[in-house]
């Protein structure tokens, strides 16, 4: 016991010691919170990682956090969604680049309050949000990444797949059944239809990206005791009830087969244009702020600007202008 807490003393001062940092975010300029988002970030990008491992990385944050901490989260969080709105309309009136942010994760591990709120800075016209469930018939009848095709963000916006064809080597690997399914030729169903799927998810990412599409990808890495707890909270709260099925629990049976698979899967498809972030996931309000910080780290790499205006434009708009408060009422 005395270990323990010798352990939580001595996270909570090094907390300290980062609070007194974190309470100057609100206060920064632009360039010195894109310089500290890069930063932050960067520890949770895997990039060219070809001997990543899931278990070196945490579901928890370095720092011990509570309920107290919060308030300061919330400011933070708020501070990286003001400058992703603002980066977010230089995305948009550049209109060359598109930021496509892809959102994996067991269930309960929080994508759609991460979505929620890092988002919710964002004008509606430059983002659209796309959930993946079971395919239907119709998308059965093509490839596995047809119907993520269709959804693709339009330049100048950013898209967000709430799963995506990621699935395609989670839960259809794990359950293989579901492979058989698919109406695929026999003779594809081989032993190489992993290293394949991996193969052609690679060579599409970096055939958007040379198209103008940054494809960005989050892993919020929750760890099972943390999504037994949210589970019962979900069966505990009416209100919540909803959000609940037995597919869920059942899912949780296979916990090792789809780490294993998510290993894998980011191992193989992390590239230093395409990269996957592992986010600690068992503190909401941290995961959130790794994910904007993310964020606004990829928006910096495209390199944004307002368009340039000629000098006949701006000629032709202070014209405007003189004619506009010559006007007689």
């Amino acid at each position: 016991m005395e270990d323990r807490m010798s352990k939580k003393e001595k996270s909570r001062k090094s907390w300290a010691v980062v609070e007194g940092k974190l309470k100057e975010v609100p206060r920064l300029s632009n360039k010195e919170l894109i310089k500290r988002a890069r930063n932050f970030s960067e520890k949770y990008c895997i990039g060219d990682n070809e001997k990543f491992e899931l278990k070196k990385y945490r579901s928890s944050p370095h720092i011990d956090l509570g309920p107290e901490d919060k308030p300061q989260m919330k400011e933070i969080l708020q501070a990286g969604v003001d400058l992703l709105a603002e980066m977010q309309d230089v995305l948009y009136a550049q209109d060359k680049w598109s930021l496509l942010l892809i959102f994996q994760a067991m269930d309960a591990a929080g994508k759609d309050g991460a979505i929620k709120h890092v988002m919710s800075g964002i004008n509606p016209q430059g983002c659209q949000v796309t959930a993946f469930k079971a395919p239907s018939a119709e998308e059965l009848d093509h490839d596995f990444m047809w119907r993520c095709m269709k959804n693709l963000p339009e330049r100048g916006r950013i898209g967000i797949f709430n799963r995506s064809y990621y699935e395609e080597v989670l839960v259809v690997r794990v359950h293989e059944s579901i492979l058989k399914a698919q109406k695929l030729p026999e003779k594809m169903l081989d032993k190489d239809i992993w290293k394949n799927r991996f193969r052609d998810i690679r060579n599409y990412e970096k055939y958007l990206h040379g198209n103008g599409t940054k494809v960005v990808k989050f892993f919020l890495n929750v760890s099972k005791e943390e999504q037994k707890k949210r589970f019962i909270e979900r069966i505990d709260n009416p209100e919540k009830n909803w959000k609940f099925s037995s597919a869920d629990a059942k899912e949780r049976t296979y916990w090792k087969q789809y780490m294993k698979a998510y290993e894998e899967m980011i191992r193989e498809t992390s590239t230093a244009d395409s990269p996957w972030y592992v986010v600690p996931a068992d503190n909401k309000s941290f995961a959130r702020i790794v994910i904007a910080s993310a964020v606004i780290t990829s928006l910096y790499e495209l390199d944004l600007a307002y368009p340039k205006v000629s000098s006949e434009k701006i000629a032709e708009l202070k014209a405007i202008r003189e004619a506009l408060l010559s006007e007689k009422d």
